[in-house]
C-alpha cells in the first residue's frame, strides 16, 4: 500500500466579490481528487492540502476555470511612502470619480424641469453612456462570469437593471417614434415633440452605477486591510540583531540570518530578537507588547525570554533556542490566521436574497414579454411591460440599503470614537450575550501606578516619596518609573542621588541628601540586616493579598515605609460594566495575572467572582473563547494587546481598544478609539441600531418591488411609473438611514 505525502500550498485568489465566490472556488477545489481546501474571502487566500501528484499549476487552472485568478502569494509589498493606493483600488476609484462627475448632471436634468433645454436628452445620453459602460464594467464583467457558471449575485442585479434602463432609453430615443405617419426623420419628431422621452431612464442607469460603485470602492478598501493583523504581529519583532562571534567580536545581521544556538546581545531599550535563554546578565523584560500584561518580568541567567519583548533594564546575552516560524510570535500569528479561517465570513443579506430574486425577476420579465406577445398586444406594449418589470426590480434601493445606513452609522460612530469595520460585523452584535474583557489596558490603565504609601509611625510620607522617588528616578525599571512619577506628582522636583547602584532582581540603593537609602524587595533590606516592623509587615501582607506589588523603603539603617504599586483600574470601568449588563450581556474578566489580582479588580468594577478567568497564557485566550462558544454563548471580546488578536478574531464580535496594539485593532470588528470601556456599550448599541436600520431598509426595498412587480407584469404599470416607484423607494431608504445621525452616546 502506497501512502501519498500531503503537501500544503497557499494561493492568492483574485476576482472574488462576495462570500459566495469563496464558497464556489472552495467547492471546485475540493472536487479534485486528494484535495482539501479552504478559501478565505477576507484575506483573499486559499489554503490547500493535496498529494504530490497534484501540482500547483493544476490548482491554479481549476480556479481559473471557475472564473477567478490564482497565483502563489508574493511577499507583502511595503506601503507606498506617498500613500498611493494599489492599482486595483486606483482603477476602482477612477471609475467612481467618472461615474459621479457624469451622473450628477444626468440626474439633475431628469429631476429638475428647469434644466431640460431643447437637446437635454442627447446630452444625458452622452454623459450616461460612459457611466454605464466604462464605470459599470466591473459589474457587467462579474455578472457575465457568474452567468457562465450558473450563478447570480448583486452584480447580476446591477448589470441587468442598468443595462435594461439604458437599453430602454436608447430604444425610446432612437426608435420610439418609428412608424409614425408622415414622419420624415425619426430623431426630428422625437426632439421636436418629445415623444418617447418621458420613458427615458438614463438617470436610473447612471445613478445606480454611481451609488453602487461608491459602496464597492469603500468595501474594497476595507477588505484590503483584512490581513493587517498578521502583518502587525510579524512587524513587532526586531529587524536586526547583534550576534556574538566565537572570537569575541560582534556583528550586526538581519534577524532572518539568526540560527538556533547563536548567542546575541540585547542592550537596554532593545527588542529581544527571538526566543531564547539568558546566559549572561540580568534585567527586567517588558512583555506588554506581546502579552498585554504590564508587570515586568525579572530575568537572570537560565531564564527563558520571548522574541519581540523589550529589554527594559540591563545588558543581556541570550542564546537563541527557536527562530523563524518556531517562535512564539510566529505561532501567535498562525493562531490569528487559523481563527480567521475558522470564522465564516457573513454573507450579505442582499446577496443571499438576490441569488433567488434575480433569476425570478428575469424569468418574470421574459414571461411577461411572451405572454403579451402571445395575446396579440403588440411588440411595443409587450416590451414596455417587460421593461417595467426589470425597472421596478432595479436594485437602486436594494443597493443603497446597506451602504447608506453604514455610511451614516459609521460616520456618527466616528464622532463618538467608535469605528465599525463593515456591515458583516453588525449581524454579530444582535446575538451576543457574553462579553469577555481583557484586564490589562481594557479594564485597567495598562501601566504601573503608585497607589499608596504606608509610612511607619513617626515617618513623614512626603519625605518617603522625596527620598525613594529620587533614587527610583535614576532607574529605568517600570516599577521604579511608577514610584518616581508618583513622587514627582505629589512632592515636585526630586534631588539627585549619589553612589546610585542597581541590585539586579532586588532593587536600588544610593545616597540621597546624606541618607543611605534602599528601595526594593524586603530581601534587599535583609542583606543590610534591616527588618520590617510589624505594622509594615501587616500592611505589606494586606496589599499583597489584593494582588499589589509591594516594595520597601529604608534609610539610615531603618525601615521607613512600604509602597503599593499596581495596574490601576480605569475610573470609568465600573460604569461601563453596568451599561454592558443593561444590554443583556454577562461580563467575564480574562487575564494572565494571578487570581488574587483578578478577583480584586473584578470586585472593584462589579464583575461576579465566578466570571473571572485568571492565569491564562496568551496562546490560551482563543481556547477560552472557544470554550464559552461551545457552552452555547455568543461571545464578544474586548482587548488591546497582541495576545488578544487571535481571541478577538475567534470571538463572534471583536472590540479592540484604540489605545492598544495595531494587531489587536486590525483583528477586531469594532475599534473603540477613545480607549474608554464605556464606548464598548455605546458601540454595541450603535451597531445594533445600524443593523436594524439596514434590515428595515432591505425590507422596504423589497416591499416596493414585490408590491409593484405584479402590477408591472399585468401591464398596469408603465416604465415611467416604475421608475418613479423605484426613485421613491430610494428616497425612503436614504431618509430612514439619516435617522442614525440622532444616535447619542450615554453620558
Amino acid at each position: 500500500m502506497t501512502t501519498t505525502a500531503a503537501v500544503g500550498t497557499e494561493l492568492a485568489i483574485g476576482g472574488m466579490t462576495c462570500a459566495s465566490c469563496a464558497a464556489r472556488i472552495e467547492k471546485k477545489l475540493n472536487r479534485m481528487e486528494g484535495v482539501t481546501a479552504t478559501v478565505n474571502y477576507a484575506t483573499e487566500k486559499a489554503k490547500v492540502t493535496h498529494g504530490v501528484d497534484v501540482s500547483v499549476q493544476d490548482l491554479i487552472e481549476t480556479v481559473e476555470k471557475t472564473g477567478y485568478t490564482a497565483r502563489e502569494p508574493a511577499p507583502p509589498e511595503p506601503a507606498a511612502p506617498d500613500g498611493r493606493e494599489p492599482d486595483e483600488l486606483r482603477s476602482l476609484r477612477e471609475r467612481l470619480v467618472t461615474a459621479v462627475v457624469l451622473a450628477v448632471p444626468v440626474i439633475a436634468m431628469a429631476m429638475i424641469p428647469a434644466l431640460q433645454f431643447e437637446y437635454w436628452q442627447w446630452l444625458s445620453l452622452t454623459l450616461a453612456a460612459p457611466v454605464v459602460t466604462y464605470a459599470g464594467w466591473p459589474f457587467h464583467k462579474a455578472a457575465f462570469t457568474n452567468a457562465r457558471h450558473g450563478a447570480a449575485t448583486m452584480d447580476t442585479l446591477i448589470s441587468v437593471g442598468t443595462t435594461a434602463a439604458f437599453g430602454w432609453s436608447l430604444w425610446a430615443l432612437f426608435l420610439g417614434t418609428a412608424g409614425t405617419p408622415g414622419m420624415k426623420h425619426p430623431f426630428e419628431l422625437t426632439i421636436a415633440r418629445g415623444d418617447g422621452t418621458g420613458n427615458l431612464y438614463l438617470e436610473a442607469a447612471a445613478g445606480v452605477t454611481a451609488f453602487i460603485l461608491a459602496g464597492r470602492y469603500f468595501e474594497a478598501r476595507s477588505k484590503r486591510k483584512a490581513g493587517a493583523a498578521l502583518k502587525a504581529l510579524l512587524e513587532l519583532g526586531a529587524k536586526d540583531v547583534t550576534v556574538l562571534r566565537a572570537d569575541g567580536g560582534e556583528q550586526t545581521v538581519p534577524v532572518a540570518e539568526l540560527k538556533a544556538g547563536d548567542r546575541f546581545l540585547v542592550r537596554p531599550g532593545e527588542k529581544i530578537a527571538t526566543d531564547g535563554v539568558v546566559v549572561e546578565g540580568s534585567s527586567a523584560v517588558d512583555a506588554s507588547m506581546l502579552t498585554g500584561e504590564s508587570v515586568p518580568v525579572e530575568v537572570t541567567p537560565g531564564a527563558s525570554v520571548t522574541g519581540a519583548t523589550l529589554n527594559a533594564g540591563g545588558r543581556l546575552v541570550v542564546e537563541a533556542t527557536r527562530v523563524g516560524a518556531d517562535t512564539q510570535l510566529a505561532r501567535m500569528a498562525e493562531l490569528v490566521e487559523d481563527a480567521q479561517n475558522g470564522k465564516a465570513a457573513a454573507q450579505r443579506l442582499a446577496d443571499r436574497i438576490s441569488g433567488v430574486f434575480v433569476p425570478v425577476v428575469i424569468a418574470l420579465s421574459l414571461g411577461t414579454l411572451g405572454f403579451w406577445l402571445g395575446n396579440g398586444a403588440g411588440t411595443a406594449a409587450a416590451f414596455t411591460a417587460a421593461v417595467a418589470v426589470l425597472i421596478i426590480a432595479c436594485p437602486c434601493a436594494l443597493g443603497l440599503a446597506t451602504p447608506t445606513a453604514l455610511l451614516v452609522g459609521t460616520g456618527r460612530g466616528a464622532q463618538l470614537g467608535i469605528l465599525i469595520k463593515g456591515p458583516e460585523v453588525l449581524e454579530s452584535t444582535r446575538a451576543v450575550d457574553t462579553v469577555v474583557l481583557d484586564k490589562t489596558g481594557t479594564v485597567t490603565t495598562g501601566r504601573m501606578t503608585l497607589l499608596a504609601v504606608h509610612a511607619a509611625y513617626g515617618t513623614d510620607e512626603a519625605e518617603v516619596l522625596r527620598l525613594a522617588g529620587a533614587l527610583e528616578h535614576a532607574s529605568e525599571h517600570p516599577v521604579a518609573r511608577a514610584v518616581a512619577d508618583g513622587a514627582l506628582e505629589k512632592v515636585g522636583a526630586l534631588p539627585t542621588p549619589e553612589d546610585f547602584a542597581n541590585v539586579p532582581g532586588l532593587g536600588v540603593q544610593g545616597v540621597v541628601e546624606g541618607h543611605a537609602v534602599l528601595v526594593g524587595r524586603e530581601r534587599l533590606l535583609g542583606e543590610w540586616a534591616i527588618e520590617l516592623p510589624e505594622e509594615l509587615q501587616l500592611m505589606k501582607a494586606t496589599a499583597e493579598s489584593a494582588g499589589r506589588t509591594v516594595i520597601a523603603v529604608a534609610w539610615d539603617g531603618e525601615a521607613r515605609a512600604v509602597l503599593e504599586v499596581a495596574d490601576a483600574v480605569k475610573d470609568t470601568s465600573r460604569e461601563a460594566i453596568t451599561r454592558l449588563r443593561a444590554l443583556g450581556l454577562t461580563p467575564v474578566l480574562l487575564t494572565g495575572d494571578n487570581r488574587a489580582v483578578a478577583e480584586s479588580v473584578a470586585r472593584e468594577v462589579g464583575i461576579d467572582a465566578d466570571q473571572v478567568i485568571a492565569e491564562v497564557l496568551p496562546q490560551d485566550k482563543v481556547d477560552v473563547v472557544k470554550r464559552l462558544q461551545a457552552e452555547g454563548r455568543s461571545v464578544a471580546m474586548v482587548g488591546d494587546g497582541v495576545n488578544d488578536a487571535a481571541a478577538l478574531t475567534q470571538a463572534d464580535l471583536g472590540l479592540a481598544m484604540g489605545t492598544g496594539t495595531d494587531a489587536a485593532i486590525e483583528a477586531g470588528d469594532l475599534t473603540l478609539v477613545r480607549g474608554d470601556l464605556r464606548a464598548a456599550a455605546d458601540a454595541i448599541r450603535l451597531a445594533r441600531r445600524t443593523l436594524g436600520t439596514i434590515r428595515s431598509n432591505l425590507f422596504w426595498a423589497f416591499a416596493y418591488n414585490v408590491a409593484a412587480l405584479p402590477l408591472a407584469a399585468a401591464g398596469l404599470l408603465n416604465p415611467m411609473l416604475a421608475g418613479a416607484a423605484m426613485a421613491f423607494s430610494s428616497v425612503f431608504v436614504v431618509g430612514n438611514s439619516l435617522r442614525l445621525r440622532s444616535f447619542e452616546a450615554q453620558s
